[in-house]
């Protein structure tokens, strides 16, 4: 009996044995790396066993391995964002292990992508509440933008100017354009602010986030959030969130390299660039793995100068320890970099601009190559070697991590954290514009109104400061009613753009220094149907700034690439009166400047926020959040006061360019802090799995940052004044279809902006400062944001992204000053037009054609009128650029591809300056269309869209 019940149970637990041994033996692995049409890597594909749960996520680098497969003949499931579904039948008899590589068609339809930006928890477009848009790697690298920014005009509702070149330049998102620059949104680097503050650029000054923003091979995707979540997830910026994410390492080493040929302005300027990218494990059981990668690039620039205008690169890196339950990112970054900002080019015609007289869109006006010292005895304690090669000397040094923590229990931690130290060197000129030799203006601003005494009348020389010849000659005389002005000799080029005129080129030096700490915790709880998420923000930031505003001052002929101007002068009296130098022998005049203006400013921003989000059932999704924001500034600064000198540091009365001597005015401080409160509510209803809306209520606050405490004009006014946050309310529905062939998002908005102080500084007669009384400006902008995909065939599909939009300034004033002192101000009130920098209509449309070598698209943008200011003197005419970009495979390691940015070489007008030379020309909210009407033919100067440029680009992948 118990010989026969062991039999019983012996036998089929032994074919149990052999059956579950038969199952694990034949347990097989299928590895392989995914790329799109052309060869290009697809990161983050999903790789499944239909008919199963076992799955994995591609990499970065589009490789994958799925381990212990069971069953002999399975069918693998792969998909990707932006590409069609594809099932692959693997065999895998006896266990054994599949290598394959596999090849995705492209798919129009990208709700499915998960996004990390603007939201409370990961999740997929299509169950968000906001308006998105993802630029991922494949468009990235068939595009030559000017700059990191540029490439955000493919974004709706973005206003993008990159007219300046790779630095300065600026973005609105949807109508936000009361302050320059970057002032309502958030521009980050894997989710975290580039710069704590939103960057300024005031006083011929800048330190702005595309200043320490390179895009280049590390760069994996951007995600642009316009509106919505910003006020809770952004830091004081309520406007928008666009963030440059970058590539990590994988479990294979993958890289690539790039190599870029160019010709700038017109096809006339060489342009040199190397990208390269290299990931891969780093541990044999490679949960350890690293990323390292940059570029470097030398270029003489759109509109070359004379000497080299960019140059110089970056260096990223990242390592990466992935556990069972978490992971921790380690990265480090290093910037150094040259590059300069394009000046204005003067311009004729108010409807159809063109460049004026023998200047053309790749024209330089930039002083020419020069370099001379600013002794410290001139400045009052600075001392400057001013070289014009350094142009702008940008530096960021930066490390930091990222730590992801699952808690278990349903809680997750986050936690990024960033060191940084950045540096701004300025040697680059400003303002140029034309500055007429037969005002007293003229010499009020080359020093020769006296210095409190009388002005110094006499004959002066104008001459090429490399020749000595002699190019106009001006008699500056008293007269009956004031000065009489007496042109002896004019041969002065330019007379076209402005007669009797130079370039007014003056020397501003700047040098910033900016140390930022900042971390951002963030704490998820997820339950069922619903999750809560807790976070801080912080970011301390010491910032000093040295400037010279100028530091000297320069004179230049009117033309391309001007030459340097010389100037001496003879005061009226008997024959034998001593000649006076006024510019030194490299061409310079008063050394010295304006004296030395000192900012310090350590501002600390701190912030808590809270999120709900609550899947109410599995179509309607409620979220809604918000953030308490606190902005305090401990500051000190001193502004210049001129020094009692005659003969300057060589002893020599006749040398007035080193007579100028500058102290400082005693220092001062101020303390002032603003606390903010911003919510946001949305809501998501999804239809199906291919129809989705939204609508979102967001009312974000604003407060001041250093634009507003560091401008020199008003420091004294400020540090006397409380400051105030500005309001922003933004309205917003979404539909998102996804169809097979069709990706449509559609998002009507309704943004607006209040409680905007204008606040002003004009002079007294004993040259202090006053500011009038305090206005408020209110605007709003309404519109639709369009983005559409639609894949006509596998091979052709057409991208769309554009706005159509209304806009107003409701409640608009500014005081406009006659004469020193407040008497004659004039209030003007601009409130019921329409605001500037805005465009009715603007869009992208690009048609792609592609197959497994070959590819084509041709990035049609139309941008249309904008009025040029809330006076609304005149609309700067809209029009339409092309950019064309082919590309051929050779195989899977080797591409080619060549890109030609504005095709048709179009002048569009993206800035302006008003006529009549400086300093008119710095007034543009003055200028009115009875102006316009007295004299529709005057020169007035622009700032276009680069002109016609080719590249041809080589990579290498391996």
């Amino acid at each position: 009996m118990k010989k026969r019940l062991m039999i019983t149970v012996l036998i089929p637990a032994w074919f149990l044995f052999l059956f579950s041994f038969t199952v694990f033996a034949q347990q097989g692995s299928v590895s392989g790396k995914i790329t799109d049409a052309v060869g290009n890597p697809v990161g983050k594909a999903s790789v499944g066993v239909k008919g199963t749960s076992t799955g994995t996520t591609a990499n970065d680098q589009g490789e994958f391995i799925l381990n212990n497969i069971a069953g002999s003949r399975v069918t693998l499931v792969i998909t990707a964002v932006g590409f069609e579904k594809q099932e692959l039948k693997v065999l895998l008899e006896g266990g054994k292990s599949e290598k394959l590589n596999v090849s995705l068609a492209a798919n129009v339809n990208t709700e499915d992508e998960v996004v990390v930006t603007g939201v409370f928890d990961k999740r997929k477009k299509m169950e968000s509440s906001i308006a998105i848009t993802t630029i991922g790697t494949q468009q990235l690298d068939r595009i030559v933008p000017v700059s990191s920014v540029e490439m955000l005009k493919y974004v709706p509702g973005v206003f993008v100017n990159s007219s300046r070149g790779e630095v300065e330049t600026a973005l609105y998102s949807r109508g936000m354009s009361l302050s320059s620059g970057y002032y309502y949104v958030s521009m980050q680097e894997d989710g975290l602010p580039v710069l704590a503050f939103s960057g300024f650029t005031i006083a011929s000054t800048s330190i702005n986030p595309d200043g320490f923003l390179r895009a280049d091979a590390t760069i994996a995707k951007v995600e642009a959030v316009r509106g919505g979540t910003a006020s809770i997830l952004g830091a004081n910026a309520p406007g928008g969130i666009f963030n440059y994410v970058s590539k990590t390492g994988s479990s294979r080493f993958a890289g690539e390299v790039r190599t870029r040929f160019g010709l700038e302005g017109d096809g006339k300027n060489p342009y040199y660039r190397l990208d390269a990218n290299f990931g891969g494990p780093l541990s044999k059981d490679k949960s350890w793995t690293y990323n390292i990668g940059g570029f470097y690039r030398r270029a003489d620039g759109a509109k070359y100068p004379g000497y080299t205008l960019n140059y110089g690169g970056q260096l990223k890196g990242n390592i990466v320890k992935k556990y069972k339950s978490g992971s921790l990112k380690l990265w480090v970054k290093w910037l150094n970099d040259h590059t300069s900002p394009f000046e204005f080019t003067p311009t004729i015609g108010f409807s159809n601009p063109k460049p004026a007289g023998s200047f053309t869109n790749s024209s330089s006006v930039l002083i020419q190559d020069v370099q001379f010292n600013v002794p410290a005895s001139a400045t009052g304690g600075l001392n400057i070697d001013y070289d014009t090669k350094n142009v702008r000397h940008y530096k960021d040094n930066a490390a930091g991590f990222n730590w992801e923590q699952d808690l278990g229990k349903g809680w997750t931690l986050n936690n990024a954290f960033k060191y940084s130290k950045k540096e701004i060197e300025s040697n680059s000129t400003q303002i140029v514009f034309p500055f007429a030799i037969n005002t007293p203006t003229f010499y009020g601003v080359l020093g020769q109104l006296g210095g409190g005494g009388p002005p110094r009348f006499g004959t002066y020389s104008f001459y090429d400061n490399a020749t000595g010849n002699e190019l106009a000659s001006v008699t500056w005389a008293p007269g009956p009613n004031g000065f009489v002005f007496t042109l002896n000799k004019n041969t002065l080029p330019g007379a076209n753009v402005q007669p009797a005129s130079v370039f007014y080129t003056p020397n501003p030096y700047v040098s910033f220094d900016v140390k930022e700490v900042m971390d951002q915790l963030t704490l998820t709880k997820k339950l069922k149907n619903m999750s809560f998420t807790a976070g801080g923000f912080i970011a301390a930031s010491a910032t000093e700034r040295y400037a010279m505003i100028p530091s000297a001052q320069s004179f230049s002929t009117i033309e391309d690439k001007p030459r340097l101007v010389g100037i001496r002068y003879v005061p009226l009296g008997p024959p034998g009166t001593p000649t006076y130098q006024i510019t030194s022998p490299q061409g310079i005049a008063n050394y010295g400047g304006a004296g030395v203006y000192y900012n310090y400013g350590k501002t600390t921003q701190s912030a808590l926020f809270f999120g709900h989000n609550w899947q109410i059932s599995d179509k309607l999704n409620l979220d809604w959040g918000g953030r308490y924001e606190n902005f305090a500034i401990k500051a000190r600064f001193y502004s210049p006061r001129v020094l009692p000198n005659t003969k300057g540091p060589d002893n020599d009365t006749l040398t007035l360019y080193n007579n100028r001597v500058r102290g400082a005015n005693a220092e001062k401080s101020f303390d002032k802090t603003l606390g903010t409160f911003s919510y946001s509510i949305g809501l998501n209803y999804k239809v199906s799995n291919s129809l989705a809306f939204y609508g979102r209520y967001s009312e974000g606050r604003k407060s001041p940052d250093l634009s507003f405490y560091f401008d020199f004009s008003n420091q004294e006014q400020t540090s006397n004044i409380d400051p105030e946050a500005q309001t922003t309310q933004q309205f917003e529905l979404g539909v998102k279809l996804k169809k097979e062939k069709l990706n449509l998002f559609v998002t009507p908005f309704l943004s607006i902006l209040k409680n905007v102080p204008n606040f002003q500084v004009f002079q007294n007669p004993d040259v202090t400062y006053y500011s009038p009384p305090r206005k408020y400006q209110k605007t709003h902008t309404a519109g639709v944001e369009i983005e559409a995909n639609y894949a006509f065939t596998k091979n052709f599909s057409v991208r769309a992204a554009g706005v159509i939009q209304t806009f107003k300034a409701d409640e608009y004033y500014i005081y406009l000053a006659r004469t020193n002192g407040p008497a004659d101000d004039t209030l003007v009130v601009y409130s019921g037009n329409k605001t500037d920098n805005i465009a009715p209509l603007m869009f992208n449309i690009t048609p792609t054609y592609s197959n497994s070598r070959f590819y084509a698209s041709l990035n049609w943008q139309y941008m249309g009128k904008r009025w040029a200011n809330v006076a609304n003197a005149f609309q700067m005419p809209s029009y339409h650029a092309f950019d064309l970009n082919l590309g051929w495979t050779f195989s899977k390691t080797v591409q080619l591809s060549a890109s030609i940015n504005n095709l048709f070489n179009t002048y569009g007008v993206m800035g302006w300056a008003a006529p009549g030379g400086f300093p008119a020309a710095l007034d543009i909210q003055g200028f009115t269309a009875s102006a316009l009407a007295a004299n529709p033919n005057a020169v007035y100067s622009t700032l276009a869209i680069q002109p016609r440029s080719y590249f041809v680009t080589a990579t290498f992948k391996f």
